[in-house]
């Protein structure tokens, strides 16, 4: 499994999935101004890969834009059908190669996602994941139910509760969060339980006032992921957070992360954020004036 951290690794992994495919492309798209991957699908086909793209049929930006979008990419030879509309929302981020690797992203394909905000996406060639996912493209490029078969594979709004509190209730040291709005009372009030058991619980986003669980704004950049790091071990990444409404009522697809080398990178990158909000840099100067006050004593 490989993570990609946005805005450091930028358009080239997705756009260097798409020129490796040889067979098959499964894609979501929810929003694309990205000119590089649309034409790089548009080139995926010209070479005889079977491109499908699965687009919401809405947006906050409204259906103008989709629309748009629709015709481009039927106009470079991809197959593109729309979401059904039986949720508020259909939010998820995947792309599936030749039926044999997943992206999983957090970001949408558009220059604000990827250039001037934090998120992450993996990478994985996990079989049981991939098959997974295909599953679920397949109902939903079909408009057909879909039924969860693999608890790694987090979908909205069908298994998503239920694998993330569980996932968090799992925590003995530590949960390290990213989430731009935080607000589902059960899942805040595991988040509370785990802290009187001990655990360290931080989020970098925003966190629903009465529930007094430790947050920080982001220092530098815009948030677009929901990701949590569990004691240094275990990791969620995907597009649902801790909002009813993304658990509940829209379609997100998120992954949880076994891979030590990709948690630890999650966690370095969250360490490195924190210590640039105002509790960090608190904290941080705390342990200067220690260490001054230790070394002025031992001279």
């Amino acid at each position: 499994m490989k993570l990609i951290v946005q805005p450091d690794s930028g358009v080239a992994p997705i756009v260097t999935a798409i020129k490796q495919a040889r067979k098959s492309i499964d894609v979501l798209i929810f929003r694309l101004d990205r000119a590089e991957i649309a034409r790089a699908l548009e080139a995926a086909v010209a070479r005889g890969v079977r491109v499908r793209a699965l687009t919401a049929h809405q947006n906050r930006g409204g259906s103008k834009s989709l629309r748009k979008l629709e015709l481009q990419l039927l106009a470079g030879g991809v197959t593109v059908s729309r979401t059904a509309d039986d949720l508020v929302r259909y939010h998820g981020k995947m792309m599936i190669v030749d039926g044999k690797m997943l992206h999983v992203y957090g970001f949408n394909f558009t220059a604000l996602d990827i250039e001037k905000s934090r998120s992450f996406g993996v990478v994985t060639k996990n079989e049981n994941l991939v098959n997974e996912a295909v599953k679920l493209f397949a109902a939903d490029f079909d408009r057909q139910p879909y039924t969860p078969g693999y608890e790694r594979l987090v979908v909205s709004p069908e298994n998503a509760r239920d694998r993330i509190a569980r996932f968090l209730r799992g925590a003995r040291r530590e949960l390290l969060i990213y989430d731009p709005k935080a607000s589902d009372d059960a899942m805040l009030k595991v988040l509370v339980d785990r802290m009187k058991a001990g655990v360290d619980v931080r989020v970098i986003g925003k966190v629903e006032s009465k529930w007094n669980v430790p947050s920080e704004k982001h220092p530098d950049k815009r948030l677009h992921i929901r990701a949590i790091i569990r004691d240094g071990t275990r990791a969620f990444m995907g597009s649902q957070g801790l909002r009813r409404i993304e658990l509940e009522k829209r379609r997100e697809v998120g992954v949880i992360v076994t891979d030590e080398s990709v948690v630890r990178e999650m966690r370095d990158t969250f360490e490195e954020d924190w210590a640039q909000t105002e509790s960090g840099r608190k904290k941080l100067k705390r342990e200067k004036k220690k260490e001054e006050k230790e070394l002025a004593a031992a001279s």
